[in-house]
């Protein structure tokens, strides 16, 4: 799996213009699924963003995480994540899960977030979307699952 990670002081998310989903201060999290990904790469990178520590702490320091500024996520699909260019001009998706598998691990990562007290907000599985995003930072990563896995 890979994800990039943008924190946010606000994000929504829009499918032919009626809004889908919406947050506050979090994570809008772009996610890709790829070939081979399972349920130990969605417990492991679900892990991953409840735990991450790029919140401001009373210092000024990157301390805290998702739940202890009590931030929300925008989790939005986006296969385009596993796009090979590095050959012609049109990328390759070869890496990308078949969408029957992504959708499945898809909703079972929205339901991992869950499960760890967090407000998740999405998009929709394979439609065209438009992403209105307020980077706070600007903070990005660029977050992929161990292959060793």
């Amino acid at each position: 799996m890979r994800a990039v990670i943008q924190r946010v002081s606000r994000a929504a998310v829009s499918v032919d213009g009626v809004e889908t989903g919406s947050i506050d201060r979090g994570f809008c999290v772009f996610l890709a699924v790829g070939q081979g990904d399972g349920q130990r790469q969605v417990r492991w990178l679900s892990d991953k963003i409840a735990g991450l520590r790029v919140f401001e702490d009373d210092s000024g320091k990157m301390n805290l995480s998702l739940s202890e500024v009590g931030g929300e996520v925008l989790l939005v699909s986006q296969f385009t994540l596993y796009g090979d260019c590095r050959k012609g001009r049109r990328p390759s998706f070869v890496k990308s899960a078949p969408p029957d598998m992504a959708k499945s691990l898809y909703d079972a990562f929205v339901e991992a977030l869950k499960e760890k007290g967090l407000v998740v907000e999405t998009g929709v599985f394979q439609a065209h979307m438009v992403v209105d995003i307020v980077n706070d930072g600007p903070v990005t990563l660029i977050v992929d699952t161990p292959e060793d896995m």
